[in-house]
């Protein structure tokens, strides 16, 4: 890396970001994808569920590359996203409400302080009660895209849920080749609320929060009729996500999530950055 990139850090909810503000698109992005899973690498350099590069659009008010650390592009990133508003705002795109282009197609947001509310595209690929066999042991699974693909069990104990061994299993199961899918462990903890655990795809562990993992966790539960919405998501952090939406499965619709963001710190990356 001939010269410093400047870069703004930013966390939703346990999730956290690298955004390089690319609107004068001097940075190819598919040429980035060693750049960041070296800077995507903790206690290495630093550190980050991902990376996005924010780009002009002329269907909206910008349009981002995301790539998660291991640098495949995502179609779609829910606390991302929310992250995305955030620095919008901070970097002076739109006044507070903005538009932006995704592969899973365009996202609105507006902000109110540090909490974010998204509009999430409308959930697809709906099926229920997977049936799967996890090395040995019986799961039924729930399956719907919000965005990205995600399975979900529903557990009685979320914390004692196999994490990485279940989700690595479900992750790369045939049943949702080729793709693969986030798995998630989803614990009902109320008439409006559930406890989740995510296991990512590009991460490939367990991470803090998931967006669009929320959103699957809560309209599936809903579903099944075990929730009613607004549906109160509590991720692997702490922090709770809130759920709007109408309609059930495949035909969820009108469907929002609101939560909290975090600016943390914004510098320039040295050559080290990338250094093996």
């Amino acid at each position: 890396m001939e010269n410093n990139i400047h870069f703004t850090k930013l966390n939703g909810s346990g999730n956290d970001f690298i955004f390089i503000d690319n609107r004068d698109l001097a940075l190819d992005a598919d040429e980035m994808i060693d750049f960041v899973k070296s800077v995507c690498r903790r206690g290495m350099s630093v550190g980050a569920d991902g990376v996005m590069f924010i780009e002009p659009s002329d269907r909206a008010d910008f349009k981002w590359r995301f790539f998660n650390a291991d640098g495949s592009e995502a179609e779609m990133c829910g606390n991302g996203g929310r992250c995305a508003v955030r620095f919008a705002r901070h970097a002076g795109i739109g006044d507070g409400d903005v538009s932006f282009e995704t592969i899973a197609g365009i996202i609105d947001g507006s902000i109110e302080g540090s909490i974010v509310k998204l509009r999430m595209t409308d959930a697809f690929d709906y099926r229920a009660r997977i049936e799967v066999n996890l090395d040995g042991r019986s799961a039924t699974l729930d399956h719907i895209n919000t965005g990205v693909p995600h399975a979900v069990e529903f557990v009685e104990d979320a914390e004692a849920a196999a994490i990485v061994r279940d989700g690595r299993l479900i992750r790369n199961h045939t049943e949702f080749a080729p793709a693969g899918a986030n798995a998630n462990f989803c614990q009902v903890s109320g008439p409006n609320s559930v406890i989740l655990r995510t296991y990512e795809r590009g991460v490939e562990d367990e991470t803090l929060a998931c967006g669009t993992g929320a959103v699957a966790a809560a309209i599936l539960a809903a579903s099944r009729g075990l929730v009613e919405p607004p549906v109160d998501v509590r991720v692997r952090s702490g922090e709770v996500l809130t759920i709007f939406f109408s309609g059930l499965g495949a035909e969820a619709t009108d469907i929002y999530m609101r939560g909290g963001t975090r600016l943390v710190y914004e510098g320039d990356m040295a050559g080290d950055a990338v250094r093996d």
